[in-house]
Protein backbone atom coordinates (compact mmCIF):
# COMPACT_ATOMS: atom_id res chain seq x y z
CA UNK A 1 0.00 0.00 0.00
CA UNK A 2 2.79 2.44 0.97
CA UNK A 3 4.61 1.67 -2.29
CA UNK A 4 1.47 2.40 -4.34
CA UNK A 5 0.99 5.69 -2.49
CA UNK A 6 4.60 6.65 -3.24
CA UNK A 7 4.18 5.77 -6.91
CA UNK A 8 1.00 7.85 -7.05
CA UNK A 9 2.77 10.77 -5.37
CA UNK A 10 5.67 10.64 -7.85
CA UNK A 11 3.25 10.42 -10.78
CA UNK A 12 1.29 13.41 -9.45
CA UNK A 13 4.51 15.45 -9.27
CA UNK A 14 5.33 14.42 -12.85
CA UNK A 15 1.87 15.64 -13.92
CA UNK A 16 2.34 18.98 -12.12
CA UNK A 17 5.84 19.53 -13.51
CA UNK A 18 4.85 18.55 -17.05
CA UNK A 19 7.11 15.48 -17.19
CA UNK A 20 4.07 13.22 -17.64
CA UNK A 21 2.95 13.58 -21.25
CA UNK A 22 -0.14 12.48 -23.12
CA UNK A 23 -3.86 13.25 -23.30
CA UNK A 24 -4.63 12.04 -19.76
CA UNK A 25 -2.01 14.13 -17.91
CA UNK A 26 -2.82 17.18 -20.07
CA UNK A 27 -6.53 16.91 -19.26
CA UNK A 28 -5.71 16.41 -15.60
CA UNK A 29 -3.58 19.57 -15.57
CA UNK A 30 -6.54 21.56 -16.91
CA UNK A 31 -8.78 20.13 -14.17
CA UNK A 32 -6.18 20.84 -11.49
CA UNK A 33 -5.94 24.45 -12.62
CA UNK A 34 -9.63 24.95 -11.87
CA UNK A 35 -9.33 23.21 -8.49
CA UNK A 36 -6.35 25.48 -7.69
CA UNK A 37 -8.66 28.50 -8.03
CA UNK A 38 -10.90 27.08 -5.30
CA UNK A 39 -7.87 26.25 -3.14
CA UNK A 40 -6.61 29.82 -3.48
CA UNK A 41 -9.98 31.16 -2.36
CA UNK A 42 -9.86 28.81 0.64
CA UNK A 43 -6.37 30.02 1.61
CA UNK A 44 -7.44 33.66 1.34
CA UNK A 45 -10.57 33.04 3.43
CA UNK A 46 -8.65 31.20 6.15
CA UNK A 47 -6.06 33.98 6.44
CA UNK A 48 -8.82 36.56 6.65
CA UNK A 49 -10.49 34.64 9.50
CA UNK A 50 -7.28 34.76 11.52
CA UNK A 51 -6.52 38.36 10.61
CA UNK A 52 -9.97 39.55 11.69
CA UNK A 53 -9.83 37.52 14.89
CA UNK A 54 -12.77 35.33 13.90
CA UNK A 55 -10.56 32.26 14.20
CA UNK A 56 -8.59 31.99 17.45
CA UNK A 57 -4.81 32.14 17.68
CA UNK A 58 -3.26 30.81 20.89
CA UNK A 59 -0.59 32.97 22.50
CA UNK A 60 1.60 30.85 24.78
CA UNK A 61 3.33 33.84 26.32
CA UNK A 62 6.77 32.84 25.04
CA UNK A 63 8.92 33.36 21.97
CA UNK A 64 7.61 31.39 18.95
CA UNK A 65 9.78 31.49 15.83
CA UNK A 66 8.08 30.10 12.74
CA UNK A 67 10.42 28.68 10.09
CA UNK A 68 8.54 27.81 6.93
CA UNK A 69 8.06 28.37 3.23
CA UNK A 70 5.53 29.17 0.54
CA UNK A 71 6.06 25.94 -1.36
CA UNK A 72 5.75 22.19 -0.85
CA UNK A 73 9.14 21.07 0.47
CA UNK A 74 12.55 21.28 -1.12
CA UNK A 75 13.77 24.59 0.36
CA UNK A 76 16.29 23.06 2.80
CA UNK A 77 14.30 23.90 5.90
CA UNK A 78 15.68 21.29 8.32
CA UNK A 79 19.33 22.51 8.25
CA UNK A 80 18.07 26.06 8.87
CA UNK A 81 15.99 24.89 11.84
CA UNK A 82 19.07 23.08 13.15
CA UNK A 83 21.22 26.19 12.84
CA UNK A 84 18.68 28.32 14.70
CA UNK A 85 18.34 25.73 17.47
CA UNK A 86 22.09 25.31 17.89
CA UNK A 87 22.86 29.05 17.90
CA UNK A 88 20.05 29.94 20.32
CA UNK A 89 21.04 27.14 22.69
CA UNK A 90 24.65 28.32 22.68
CA UNK A 91 23.40 31.79 23.66
CA UNK A 92 21.50 30.52 26.65
CA UNK A 93 17.97 29.96 25.35
CA UNK A 94 16.17 26.74 26.25
CA UNK A 95 14.78 25.61 22.92
CA UNK A 96 12.13 23.15 21.78
CA UNK A 97 11.34 22.30 18.17
CA UNK A 98 7.66 21.69 17.42
CA UNK A 99 6.94 19.41 14.47
CA UNK A 100 3.87 17.69 13.11
CA UNK A 101 5.94 14.54 12.43
CA UNK A 102 5.00 14.17 8.78
CA UNK A 103 4.51 10.52 7.76
CA UNK A 104 5.42 9.24 11.25
CA UNK A 105 3.67 6.13 12.56
CA UNK A 106 1.36 6.17 15.57
CA UNK A 107 2.84 4.85 18.79
CA UNK A 108 1.71 1.38 19.82
CA UNK A 109 1.30 2.66 23.36
CA UNK A 110 1.18 6.30 24.53
CA UNK A 111 4.31 7.60 26.19
CA UNK A 112 4.35 8.30 29.93
CA UNK A 113 5.91 11.49 31.20
CA UNK A 114 6.84 12.25 34.79
CA UNK A 115 7.74 15.85 35.54
CA UNK A 116 11.33 15.82 36.90
CA UNK A 117 10.54 18.34 39.66
CA UNK A 118 6.90 17.89 40.65
CA UNK A 119 6.61 14.16 39.96
CA UNK A 120 3.27 14.76 38.20
CA UNK A 121 2.58 12.13 35.55
CA UNK A 122 1.16 12.61 32.06
CA UNK A 123 -0.01 9.36 30.46
CA UNK A 124 -0.75 10.66 26.95
CA UNK A 125 1.54 13.60 26.22
CA UNK A 126 2.52 14.68 22.71
CA UNK A 127 5.26 12.53 21.21
CA UNK A 128 8.45 13.38 23.09
CA UNK A 129 11.21 12.69 20.57
CA UNK A 130 13.78 14.29 22.87
CA UNK A 131 13.66 16.22 26.15
CA UNK A 132 17.08 17.70 25.39
CA UNK A 133 18.89 15.00 27.34
CA UNK A 134 17.69 11.74 25.82
CA UNK A 135 16.25 10.69 22.46
CA UNK A 136 13.17 8.56 23.16
CA UNK A 137 11.76 7.71 19.72
CA UNK A 138 13.15 6.30 16.49
CA UNK A 139 12.55 7.83 13.08
CA UNK A 140 9.55 5.59 12.37
CA UNK A 141 7.52 7.11 15.21
CA UNK A 142 9.12 10.55 15.36
CA UNK A 143 9.34 11.28 11.64
CA UNK A 144 12.68 11.39 9.86
CA UNK A 145 13.36 15.11 10.26
CA UNK A 146 12.38 15.37 13.97
CA UNK A 147 14.52 12.31 14.74
CA UNK A 148 17.47 13.73 12.80
CA UNK A 149 17.17 17.04 14.66
CA UNK A 150 16.93 15.30 18.04
CA UNK A 151 20.00 13.20 17.27
CA UNK A 152 22.06 16.21 16.14
CA UNK A 153 20.99 18.68 18.83
CA UNK A 154 21.81 17.73 22.44
CA UNK A 155 20.20 20.22 24.79
CA UNK A 156 17.28 20.88 22.44
CA UNK A 157 13.86 19.30 23.00
CA UNK A 158 11.88 17.95 20.04
CA UNK A 159 8.11 17.49 20.41
CA UNK A 160 5.81 16.03 17.75
CA UNK A 161 2.07 16.63 17.61
CA UNK A 162 -0.27 17.58 14.78
CA UNK A 163 -1.78 20.00 17.28
CA UNK A 164 1.27 22.16 17.84
CA UNK A 165 -0.55 24.37 20.33
CA UNK A 166 -0.80 21.30 22.54
CA UNK A 167 2.83 20.44 21.81
CA UNK A 168 3.90 23.98 22.66
CA UNK A 169 2.06 24.02 25.98
CA UNK A 170 3.72 20.74 26.93
CA UNK A 171 7.18 22.01 25.97
CA UNK A 172 6.82 25.20 27.99
CA UNK A 173 5.12 23.76 31.08
CA UNK A 174 6.73 20.33 31.31
CA UNK A 175 10.15 20.84 29.71
CA UNK A 176 10.69 24.41 30.86
CA UNK A 177 11.62 25.85 27.47
CA UNK A 178 11.55 29.57 26.71
CA UNK A 179 11.85 29.46 22.90
CA UNK A 180 9.72 27.45 20.48
CA UNK A 181 10.86 26.80 16.90
CA UNK A 182 7.78 26.04 14.84
CA UNK A 183 9.07 23.73 12.12
CA UNK A 184 7.23 24.26 8.81
CA UNK A 185 5.13 26.86 10.57
CA UNK A 186 4.23 29.51 7.99
CA UNK A 187 0.77 28.04 7.35
CA UNK A 188 0.20 26.93 10.96
CA UNK A 189 -1.64 29.94 12.37
CA UNK A 190 -3.42 28.38 15.35
CA UNK A 191 -0.27 29.20 17.33
CA UNK A 192 0.64 32.90 17.40
CA UNK A 193 4.07 33.64 15.86
CA UNK A 194 6.51 36.07 17.40
CA UNK A 195 8.70 36.02 14.28
CA UNK A 196 8.23 34.58 10.80
CA UNK A 197 11.30 33.31 8.95
CA UNK A 198 10.42 32.31 5.38
CA UNK A 199 12.69 30.23 3.14
CA UNK A 200 12.81 30.81 -0.61
CA UNK A 201 14.75 28.38 -2.81
CA UNK A 202 17.00 30.21 -5.29
CA UNK A 203 16.29 27.64 -8.02
CA UNK A 204 12.48 27.52 -7.73
CA UNK A 205 11.64 30.49 -5.50
CA UNK A 206 7.90 30.46 -6.10
CA UNK A 207 7.27 26.83 -6.87
CA UNK A 208 6.30 25.10 -10.07
CA UNK A 209 3.27 26.15 -12.12
CA UNK A 210 1.28 27.98 -9.48
CA UNK A 211 -0.98 27.07 -6.56
CA UNK A 212 -1.68 23.57 -5.21
CA UNK A 213 -2.89 21.24 -6.71
CA UNK A 214 -1.84 22.58 -10.15
CA UNK A 215 1.53 23.63 -8.78
CA UNK A 216 3.63 23.49 -5.63
CA UNK A 217 2.75 26.84 -4.03
CA UNK A 218 0.87 26.57 -0.74
CA UNK A 219 -0.16 30.23 -0.93
CA UNK A 220 0.40 33.16 -3.32
CA UNK A 221 3.84 34.86 -3.40
CA UNK A 222 2.33 38.14 -2.15
CA UNK A 223 1.88 36.45 1.23
CA UNK A 224 5.59 36.93 1.76
CA UNK A 225 4.35 40.14 3.36
CA UNK A 226 3.96 38.13 6.60
CA UNK A 227 7.73 37.45 6.75
CA UNK A 228 10.04 39.24 9.16
CA UNK A 229 13.12 37.61 7.60
CA UNK A 230 13.62 35.84 4.28
CA UNK A 231 16.30 33.22 3.69
CA UNK A 232 17.22 32.68 0.03
CA UNK A 233 18.45 29.09 0.25
CA UNK A 234 20.62 26.79 -1.84
CA UNK A 235 22.48 29.71 -3.39
CA UNK A 236 25.23 28.89 -5.87
CA UNK A 237 27.10 32.20 -5.68
CA UNK A 238 25.31 33.82 -8.62
CA UNK A 239 23.49 37.14 -8.28
CA UNK A 240 20.08 37.21 -6.57
CA UNK A 241 19.38 40.83 -7.47
CA UNK A 242 16.21 40.07 -9.49
CA UNK A 243 14.89 37.72 -6.81
CA UNK A 244 15.63 40.26 -4.08
CA UNK A 245 13.68 42.91 -6.01
CA UNK A 246 10.72 40.58 -6.39
CA UNK A 247 10.78 39.73 -2.67
CA UNK A 248 10.98 43.46 -1.87
CA UNK A 249 7.93 44.08 -4.08
CA UNK A 250 5.89 41.78 -1.86
CA UNK A 251 7.56 42.79 1.41
CA UNK A 252 9.80 45.87 1.42
CA UNK A 253 10.49 45.64 5.17
CA UNK A 254 11.68 42.02 5.44
CA UNK A 255 15.42 41.59 5.92
CA UNK A 256 17.02 39.12 3.50
CA UNK A 257 19.82 36.59 3.95
CA UNK A 258 21.42 34.39 1.33
CA UNK A 259 22.77 30.98 2.25
CA UNK A 260 24.00 27.78 0.74
CA UNK A 261 23.41 24.29 2.00
CA UNK A 262 27.03 23.26 1.82
CA UNK A 263 28.35 19.73 2.34
CA UNK A 264 30.49 19.30 5.47
CA UNK A 265 31.71 15.70 5.22
CA UNK A 266 30.67 12.17 4.30
CA UNK A 267 29.65 9.93 7.20
CA UNK A 268 28.93 6.21 7.47
CA UNK A 269 25.30 5.17 7.88
CA UNK A 270 26.09 1.97 9.77
CA UNK A 271 29.43 2.96 11.25
CA UNK A 272 31.06 6.12 12.61
CA UNK A 273 33.60 6.59 9.82
CA UNK A 274 33.83 10.19 8.60
CA UNK A 275 35.47 10.96 5.27
CA UNK A 276 36.53 14.36 3.93
CA UNK A 277 34.62 15.64 0.92
CA UNK A 278 37.55 14.99 -1.41
CA UNK A 279 36.98 11.30 -0.66
CA UNK A 280 34.20 11.49 -3.27
CA UNK A 281 36.42 12.88 -6.01
CA UNK A 282 36.72 10.39 -8.85
CA UNK A 283 34.75 7.66 -7.02
CA UNK A 284 32.09 5.64 -8.83
CA UNK A 285 29.02 6.12 -6.66
CA UNK A 286 25.33 5.33 -6.68
CA UNK A 287 22.86 7.68 -5.03
CA UNK A 288 19.55 6.82 -3.39
CA UNK A 289 17.10 9.32 -1.97
CA UNK A 290 13.49 10.02 -1.01
CA UNK A 291 13.45 13.83 -0.99
CA UNK A 292 11.41 16.57 -2.63
CA UNK A 293 14.19 17.80 -4.96
CA UNK A 294 16.47 14.86 -5.86
CA UNK A 295 18.00 16.82 -8.74
CA UNK A 296 19.78 19.15 -6.30
CA UNK A 297 21.32 16.18 -4.47
CA UNK A 298 22.52 14.71 -7.75
CA UNK A 299 24.03 18.06 -8.77
CA UNK A 300 25.77 18.38 -5.41
CA UNK A 301 27.45 14.98 -5.68
CA UNK A 302 28.68 15.66 -9.19
CA UNK A 303 29.98 19.04 -8.05
CA UNK A 304 32.13 17.22 -5.48
CA UNK A 305 33.72 15.16 -8.25
CA UNK A 306 31.72 11.95 -7.75
CA UNK A 307 31.00 9.86 -10.84
CA UNK A 308 27.29 9.14 -10.27
CA UNK A 309 26.51 5.94 -12.15
CA UNK A 310 22.81 6.10 -11.26
CA UNK A 311 20.46 7.75 -8.78
CA UNK A 312 17.46 5.78 -7.54
CA UNK A 313 14.73 8.14 -6.33
CA UNK A 314 11.59 7.63 -4.27
CA UNK A 315 8.80 9.92 -3.09
CA UNK A 316 9.62 12.40 -0.33
CA UNK A 317 9.85 10.75 3.13
CA UNK A 318 9.64 7.27 1.56
CA UNK A 319 9.79 4.47 4.13
CA UNK A 320 12.52 2.24 2.67
CA UNK A 321 11.76 -1.47 2.80
CA UNK A 322 14.26 -4.28 3.04
CA UNK A 323 13.34 -5.24 -0.52
CA UNK A 324 14.05 -1.67 -1.74
CA UNK A 325 17.53 -1.68 -0.25
CA UNK A 326 18.48 -5.25 -1.19
CA UNK A 327 17.40 -4.67 -4.80
CA UNK A 328 19.37 -1.43 -4.91
CA UNK A 329 22.45 -3.08 -3.35
CA UNK A 330 22.36 -5.86 -5.93
CA UNK A 331 22.31 -3.32 -8.74
CA UNK A 332 25.24 -1.49 -7.14
CA UNK A 333 27.30 -4.69 -6.99
CA UNK A 334 26.50 -5.49 -10.62
CA UNK A 335 27.59 -2.00 -11.74
CA UNK A 336 30.84 -1.99 -9.76
CA UNK A 337 29.83 0.88 -7.46
CA UNK A 338 32.51 1.91 -4.95
CA UNK A 339 30.28 3.90 -2.55
CA UNK A 340 26.56 4.37 -1.93
CA UNK A 341 25.60 7.92 -0.98
CA UNK A 342 22.27 9.01 0.50
CA UNK A 343 21.01 12.10 2.29
CA UNK A 344 21.12 12.50 6.06
CA UNK A 345 17.32 12.62 6.17
CA UNK A 346 17.12 9.33 4.27
CA UNK A 347 19.86 7.71 6.35
CA UNK A 348 17.64 7.59 9.45
CA UNK A 349 15.16 5.41 7.51
CA UNK A 350 17.74 3.15 5.88
CA UNK A 351 17.44 -0.55 6.84
CA UNK A 352 20.61 -2.62 7.10
CA UNK A 353 21.17 -4.38 3.74
CA UNK A 354 20.98 -8.18 3.86
CA UNK A 355 24.39 -8.23 2.22
CA UNK A 356 26.37 -5.03 2.79
CA UNK A 357 28.72 -5.46 -0.15
CA UNK A 358 29.11 -1.73 -0.82
CA UNK A 359 29.73 0.82 1.96
CA UNK A 360 26.84 3.23 2.60
CA UNK A 361 27.42 6.89 3.52
CA UNK A 362 25.35 10.02 3.89
CA UNK A 363 26.27 13.58 3.04
CA UNK A 364 26.28 15.81 6.11
CA UNK A 365 24.96 19.28 5.17
CA UNK A 366 25.33 22.57 7.01
CA UNK A 367 23.98 26.06 6.34
CA UNK A 368 26.56 28.67 5.38
CA UNK A 369 25.48 32.31 5.15
CA UNK A 370 26.90 33.88 2.01
CA UNK A 371 25.35 37.32 2.38
CA UNK A 372 23.61 38.87 5.37
CA UNK A 373 25.66 37.71 8.35
CA UNK A 374 24.76 40.97 10.10
CA UNK A 375 21.06 40.29 9.42
CA UNK A 376 21.46 36.83 10.98
CA UNK A 377 23.07 38.38 14.04
CA UNK A 378 20.22 40.89 14.43
CA UNK A 379 17.65 38.12 14.04
CA UNK A 380 19.25 35.92 16.72
CA UNK A 381 19.73 38.85 19.09
CA UNK A 382 16.10 39.84 18.63
CA UNK A 383 15.04 36.36 19.74
CA UNK A 384 17.45 36.24 22.66
CA UNK A 385 16.40 39.63 24.03
CA UNK A 386 12.70 38.76 24.13
CA UNK A 387 11.24 38.97 27.65
CA UNK A 388 8.53 36.37 28.27
CA UNK A 389 5.32 37.08 30.11
CA UNK A 390 5.07 34.95 33.24
CA UNK A 391 1.43 35.70 34.04
CA UNK A 392 -0.12 33.68 31.23
CA UNK A 393 -3.24 31.76 32.25
CA UNK A 394 -3.04 28.17 30.94
CA UNK A 395 -6.40 26.96 32.26
CA UNK A 396 -8.44 27.57 29.13
CA UNK A 397 -5.85 25.96 26.81
CA UNK A 398 -5.47 22.93 29.07
CA UNK A 399 -9.20 22.34 29.25
CA UNK A 400 -9.59 22.76 25.50
CA UNK A 401 -6.71 20.46 24.58
CA UNK A 402 -7.61 17.79 27.14
CA UNK A 403 -11.16 17.74 25.78
CA UNK A 404 -9.78 17.08 22.29
CA UNK A 405 -7.80 14.00 23.31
Amino acid sequence: MAQKNDELEKWAMDVISGKARGVGPSALRIFLRSVAVLYKVGVKTRLRLFRKGWKQQHDLGTMVVSIGNLTMGGTGKTPVVERFARELTERGRKVAILSRGYKSSDLKEPQRWVHPETGAERTSPPKIVSDGFKVYLKARYAGDEPYMLAKNLPGVAVVVDKDRVRGGIFAVKELGVDTLLLDDGMQYLDLAHSLDVVLVDQGTPFGIHGIIPRGTLREPPKNLRRADYVFITKCDGSSNEKLRKRIAKYNPSAEIMECTHGPKHVQGVFHDEILPLDGLDGKYVAAISGIAMPESFDKLLKGLGAKVLFHTTFADHHAFTQADIDRFMKRCVNRGVEMIITTEKDAVRFPVPSEADVPVYYLRIEVKILDGEEVWERCVERICQRVERSSHDWTEERLMLDSQR
